[in-house]
């Protein structure tokens, strides 16, 4: 039975529970011998606590025996990444300068899922500080794909990728600043979304780039992903940046699933040279069932996407070194060479030499530079107009469609050390998710088959204007549930059993 409770939804798991045919002990002590058996191999996990999690699901079945109403996810397991604070677990981002690091208090996200009823399972590992498109860049090591163990997660958020992949967990959260949760999600064969920006709360997310970062949600269908979605998100006085609007209705459209009359626009910019043959076979397949469906195609140009790419790496860098001056082993983390001897400036810069890893200090370094004296509207000032030419061609293009689609990332998950050496070939991982976090406008990846190539997944990315959520689910699972009719059940149950 406990294998069969790992392969269920989020959401059939819910109606179990609520229906009282299993319980959220046994839930969460089959996800948790899960890991066990499986997560020696794939890495996703820095931390899992079996005795705090026991202790969260037997709260959830008490209150339910007492009849008291719970939240739609209540009993559910959730793999949570380690970028968030956590009271009861270690916050490391993946680095060594927070090694073992526990925070006094907890992230909105992490309050919220804690107030829904979910059962945090654990924290999952990440490219350091989320930097990063393989969690390569992780200080405990790499994350593998449960597609292929000799391939990549994607990242910065792999680790919660293939905690959902390979049926670890039914749920994660992750946070995507330039496609962290959207690239790991094709890849590995599942959903992920990146929200309105605002419209998830950053208080208590470690910073990476304060205007970029924004929380969302991985599942293995497009429903769980709306469900976690609308659970964690809305408004928050904590985070000055958050929308005082009400969450859209990202559930409804998922149950929706229907693109009839909906215009879609392929972006002309974000296909061609440099995809990978097989990638673009499966997103054409993808657009062509769409209008099957429905829905009415149109080719729609988006020339300043072609400069998302190196305006995005002055302005996630240059906003990176101003959050990560906190690190400066004077109030919390590591402190190295405090021997008495060394000043608060030499033991400063040997904490920072020791706790930060290379792509991390590649990011610091280039951010530095961008933001100095006499570079600044060289680089950080016309990067930033170039954002809001972006912004300006999401806006025109909206104005014919009601959503564009394109290739998630430009190819599947490529192996492990292939690209360590070569940034530049690591950033354009995210060449087609970029414009999004840029503009501040929802996206979502869905499994759209398997490359021909490699039988690896691909992902069909759908992004929608700002506050519009909602139609990147109703699409999302439109499609979702025309190709598992297709395939015969979901992408996943393709993938090489572990």
């Amino acid at each position: 039975m406990s294998g069969e409770l790992t392969r269920k939804s989020a959401a059939e798991l819910a109606e179990l529970m609520a229906a009282g045919q299993v319980s959220a002990v046994e839930v969460t002590q089959a996800h948790l011998d899960r890991i066990a058996e499986v997560d020696g191999r794939i890495g996703a996990f820095l931390h899992v606590d079996a005795e705090v999690a026991l202790a969260q699901a037997r709260a959830v079945d008490s209150r339910r025996a007492a009849g008291e109403e719970l939240g739609p996810l209540a009993g559910v397991p959730i793999a949570h990444k380690d970028v968030f604070t956590t009271v009861d677990m270690p916050t490391t981002a993946g680095s060594k300068i927070l090694e073992g690091w526990r925070p006094p208090y907890d992230a909105t996200v992490t309050a919220r899922l804690r107030a829904a009823g979910l059962v945090i399972l654990g924290k999952t590992n990440l490219d350091e500080f989320a930097m990063g498109s393989s969690t390569e860049n992780s200080a405990y090591g790499p994350t593998r794909n449960p597609w292929d163990l000799e391939r990549v997660p994607g990242g910065s958020s792999g680790g919660s990728s293939a905690a959902v992949a390979s049926y670890q967990a039914p749920l994660a959260t992750g946070t995507d600043t330039g496609g962290s949760i959207r690239q790991p999600a094709a890849v590995t064969g599942i959903v992920g979304t990146k929200p309105t920006y605002g419209g998830s709360s950053r208080y208590g997310l470690i910073a990476f780039a304060s205007s970029l970062d924004t929380p969302g949600p991985f599942g293995r269908t497009v429903l769980d992903a709306a469900l976690l979605h609308e659970a964690f998100s809305g408004h928050d006085p904590m985070d000055s940046t958050s929308i005082d609007r009400p969450v859209p209705p990202v559930v409804e459209a998922a149950r929706r699933a229907d693109v009839a009359g909906l215009r879609i626009g392929v972006v002309k910019e974000l296909g061609g040279e440099g995809y990978q043959p097989g990638v673009l076979a499966r997103f054409n397949e993808a657009v062509e069932l769409l209008e099957s469906l429905g829905a009415k195609v149109a080719e729609v140009s988006c020339p300043h996407f072609a400069y998302a790419l190196p305006a995005y790496y002055l302005i996630a860098p240059s906003e990176c070194s101003s959050n990560l001056a906190r690190f400066d082993a004077m109030r919390y983390g590591l402190r190295v060479g405090d021997d008495g001897t060394r000043s608060a400036e030499e033991v400063m810069a040997l904490t920072r030499a020791q706790g930060f890893g290379p792509e991390v200090k590649r990011r610091i370094m280039l951010g530095t530079y961008a933001l100095s004296s006499g570079y600044y509207d060289a680089y950080y000032g016309k990067a930033q107009q170039v954002r809001t030419l972006i912004i300006r061609d999401f806006e025109a293009a909206f104005e014919q469609v009601d959503v564009l689609v394109s290739p998630t990332t430009p190819t599947t998950a490529f192996p492990l050390g292939d690209r360590v050496d070569d940034p530049m070939a690591m950033y354009l991982a995210d060449l087609a998710t970029i414009p999004s976090n840029l503009a501040g406008t929802p996206a979502i990846s869905v499994p759209c088959g398997l490359a021909d190539e490699d039988d690896l997944p691909v992902g069909l990315q759908v992004m929608a204007p700002v506050l519009a959520d909602d139609r990147v689910y109703r699409v999302g699972a439109a499609v979702e549930r025309a190709l598992t009719d297709r395939w015969g059940g979901p992408l996943l149950s393709k993938a090489p059993a572990l």
